[in-house]
């Protein structure tokens, strides 16, 4: 494997942030969690970014692991450094098919709960956590990634939808608008620059504007590679859900050095995780484009988010290839800037 210090660039360590080099574009914020808020990871978080995302710790299987309990440490102690240190605040998220806890859709005999009592459950678990950071929390991805993978279905065929039929999300935005009626509520969704997709994206986002449903802007997650997106494909997704009267924010920002891939695999024999010079100079060009794309819409982006600090550690580490490391960010594994970092802030 090849170390990504090695190639870092030789430059010396950038005098200010990313926030300072953008403060007149907008905030630029990094996905954090408990482990990252001492050493140097913390320094690198204060350094260069006004905006933290708890990267789990809010999900609802961690901070609600039981019908009557919460798991509130984590998610505590990120708010209070972000506090501390005078930082932004995005709440990651309130409602998602995934990471969910396994009492949320059984009654206590193990069959499954009616709409009336997962939609009460929704909304005791939204008020409860809602109403805790409120004034501390800015903004909160309500409802992340109902749009189906598969371009032949419209909304995907969770459990939230097959108990709720689409009511869910509606209520969802209700609720957390009811909670905190000065947070700005998110929908949050991943390949929403994809034209297929996109369409099916903005056909939600016009059915909730539409019903006066309370959502205020769309996460474009930025789940991006060496591949995708192209830059008008980048352009027309900004421009097309803007169009709605939204605010348009890059929520989970990371650039794969690896083509997408959907499902979970084990790495194959002899599958390289090598990052090379080719690789690292085309992932520079392809952040530049990027930021260079972001700068045209300051006054309809109100912030870009990075998932996770450094190299030293990505979700792009485990998924979806188990075993294959990957080096999306922009500072290597020794919080150093890379190339894409000088390339992000030379404009």
């Amino acid at each position: 494997m090849a170390s990504a210090g090695l190639l870092t660039s030789e430059k010396p360590a950038p005098e200010k942030g990313l926030k300072d080099y953008y403060k007149n574009y907008f905030p630029v914020g990094v996905a954090v969690g408990a482990r990252q808020l001492q050493g140097a990871e913390a320094e690198l978080i204060k350094q260069q970014f006004n905006s933290v995302t708890p990267e789990n710790a809010m999900k609802m299987g961690p901070i609600h692991p039981e019908e009557n309990r919460y798991f509130w440490k984590d998610a505590d102690d990120i708010v209070d450094f972000a506090q501390k240190n005078k930082l932004r605040v995005r709440g990651h998220n309130l409602l998602w098919h995934e990471q969910t806890p396994p009492w949320l859709f059984k009654n206590a005999d193990g069959t499954t709960v009616s709409k009336e009592v997962l939609l009460k459950r929704l909304h005791d678990h939204i008020f409860t956590v809602v109403k805790r950071y409120k004034g501390k929390i800015y903004a909160w991805d309500v409802v992340n990634e109902a749009i189906a993978d598969n371009p032949t279905e419209f909304l995907r065929n969770s459990e939230w939808l097959k108990i709720c039929g689409d009511d869910f999300i509606a209520k969802a935005f209700e609720y957390a608008h009811e909670a905190d009626p000065q947070a700005v509520l998110f929908y949050n969704d991943y390949n929403t620059e994809r034209p297929e997709k996109r369409e099916r994206v903005y056909r939600l986002l016009k059915q909730l504007k539409d019903a006066n449903v309370p959502i205020d802007a769309v996460g474009l997650q930025g789940h991006w590679s060496l591949q995708e997106p192209n830059e008008a494909e980048l352009r027309k997704a900004i421009e097309q859900y803007a169009s709605l009267g939204l605010k348009v924010q890059i929520t989970e920002l990371d650039v794969s050095i690896y083509p997408w891939e959907k499902e979970r695999r084990e790495r194959r024999p002899g599958e390289s995780d090598a990052y090379t010079p080719e690789l690292e100079q085309k992932q520079a060009a392809q952040y530049k484009m990027f930021f260079r794309v972001l700068r045209d819409y300051k006054n309809v982006l109100t912030g870009v988010t990075f998932w996770n600090v450094s190299d030293k550690y990505s979700w792009l580490d485990t998924y979806p290839v188990a075993g294959r490391k990957n080096y999306p960010l922009l500072f290597d594994q020794n919080q150093k800037p890379k190339k894409a970092f000088w390339e992000v802030v030379k404009f």
